[in-house]
């Protein structure tokens, strides 16, 4: 039978990807050195699609904020949508690593564990001014080729602020921008419907690589974070969704659903960044000009998943598996720096492994543990990238209901596929106003 697969429904046509992906994996696997096939024939092409995505972010971020910046003069106060964002990330992390704390001490993952093997695991405290470089690098050229997005953001605020500030002389920079901007979302469209054909090969790669013998000595770990990040999932955001938001959170994850299934297959929330604007804004109906400056900000220091139920989890399990006792002072210092140290990980390379070592040096664990996590790191980050996401997500929304910035009718509809062209964006000036939701 002929199947025109290209004609299927894009969800559908990741979930055939999905299926293929994983039996290619666990082929691979069975044929022996499993790791090795998937690094010569299937990381390169897995590779290549998460560049793609990559390659967009920078100028995609600094572009939607600088716009965004001139035009949320017009949806609102802007101290207060910035102080209400992050007020939020704050509530929602401490949230979650709550949840992480218990559910570790509830399974207790270190517990009865033998000799691990430990990899080398290269290490470093942050620094207070490591995070200052990156809010505030001294060559924003370097900060934008070596991937610091923090950094990029606090740029584009102060450039997008300045342009404000000079008036109409800053009007036509502010034009040319914007008509970058509407390039860079042209070319996420395009990338983003290769997301199948990447899911083959992401999914493929993980499966060939770590066979199920190889979480067997870490499984209670491994199992603390996926129940840890399902609780979250389950209960925390939707509790908040319904609770504050007033909508469904149902709904919510059905129209974000496209960014948390690419999250997943890809592990990464920068190369999930432009997919999970276009659904922010086409399909949970949070404004335009909000969106845009408050999406790229949660990407980079917003990780309830990095940076909140891993590390707590990873604490707890360092502590039992050393022999360490933790009382509550140390509790409540894992959950300080859980909650603080995000935003030192934003623009660092490996976050979970930076967010966790600022953690266990916080409460005098050894580092040298960390090394037994490594050797199933991928496997839990699909996990722990999701739920950044799906935090990154909520987050904004909660923040455009309270402030009259949600489309209801956009919410509540029937969502239109990911790979539909973007929506028309009124020309700069322009702005459209939304009818207000009621608080």
């Amino acid at each position: 039978m002929y199947l025109r697969v290209w004609k299927w429904q894009f969800w559908q046509q990741i979930v055939l990807a999905l299926v293929l992906g994983v039996a290619v994996g666990a082929l691979l696997n069975n044929l022996g050195d499993g790791a090795k096939l998937a690094e010569d024939w299937l990381d390169p092409f897995g590779s290549v699609y998460t560049s793609l995505l990559k390659v967009v972010v920078v100028p995609l971020v600094f572009t939607a904020i600088v716009v965004s910046i001139g035009r949320l003069r017009n949806v609102g106060n802007v101290a207060r949508l910035t102080g209400k964002t992050l007020g939020w990330f704050v509530i929602t992390s401490a949230i979650a690593t709550a949840i992480g704390l218990i559910v570790a001490l509830v399974v207790d993952p270190g517990e009865g564990l033998g000799k691990l093997a430990s990899e080398a695991a290269e290490t470093e405290p942050v620094t207070w001014t490591q995070i200052l470089q990156n809010l505030f690098p001294s060559n924003i050229v370097n900060a934008m080729s070596e991937g610091n997005v923090l950094g990029v953001v606090t740029f584009a605020a102060l450039f997008g602020a300045a342009l404000v500030a000079i008036g109409e002389r800053g009007q036509r920079l502010t034009d040319l921008i914007d008509d970058i901007y509407q390039v860079m979302q042209k070319v996420v469209w395009w990338v983003v419907r290769l997301t199948p054909i990447g899911s083959f090969f992401l999914i493929g790669s993980v499966v060939a690589t770590y066979g199920p013998s190889s979480l067997q000595p870490l499984a209670k770990f491994t199992g603390a974070i996926y129940l840890a990040v399902a609780v979250m999932l389950i209960v925390g955001y939707p509790v908040l969704l319904r609770v504050f938001g007033r909508v469904s959170p149902l709904r919510f994850y059905r129209n974000s659903w496209p960014a948390l299934q690419f999250a997943f297959v890809s592990s990464s929330s920068l190369a999930t960044l432009p997919i999970a604007q276009k659904v922010q804004i086409e399909r949970n109906g949070v404004q335009r000009e909000y969106a845009n400056f408050a999406q790229p900000l949660g990407a980079t220091i917003k990780f309830d998943g990095c940076g909140a139920i891993y590390p707590a989890v990873a604490a707890v399990f360092v502590a039992q598996y050393t022999g360490a006792h933790l009382g509550f002072a140390e509790y409540a210092l894992i959950a300080l720096a859980a909650v603080i140290g995000q935003l030192g990980t934003g623009g660092t390379p490996g976050p979970a492994l930076v967010a966790l070592t600022l953690t266990l040096t916080t409460v005098g664990l050894p580092l040298q543990a960390i090394g037994y996590l490594i050797a199933i790191d991928k496997v839990i980050d699909m996990a722990r990238t999701t739920l950044n996401v799906a935090g990154q997500l909520t987050v904004p929304v909660l923040v455009a209901r309270s402030e009259g910035l949600l489309d209801e009718k956009v919410f509540n509809r029937t969502p239109p596929e990911i790979t539909d062209e973007p929506t028309a964006v009124e020309e700069p000036g322009t702005t459209k106003t939304r009818e207000p939701v009621p608080a």
